[in-house]
């Protein structure tokens, strides 16, 4: 059965907001009124947020955060040297 707001989003459209930034081009987006869930493909369509795209977007952005520390820690080094 459908709730009320999921009727709204139903006649007049998703209003999604970014829920979560994973990358520079990869985020989450979740809807104001029914709180339905939804991130960015590969293929740079919108997608439902499902477990094993919640499970890939958690590894990308570990991989993600690892690469930007290990990039500002080899920056500080090098200004270091100069």
């Amino acid at each position: 059965m459908f709730s009320p707001k999921s009727w709204i989003c139903a006649l007049f459209d998703h209003r999604f907001e970014v829920s979560q930034n994973i990358t520079n081009h990869i985020k989450e987006y979740q809807c104001t009124r029914c709180g339905e869930e939804m991130t960015d493909t590969a293929q740079g369509f919108i997608a439902k947020l499902t477990p094993k795209f919640r499970e890939t977007n958690a590894y990308i952005a570990k991989i993600h955060q690892r690469r930007c520390s290990r990039k500002f820690f080899e920056k500080k080094e090098l200004s270091r040297a100069s």
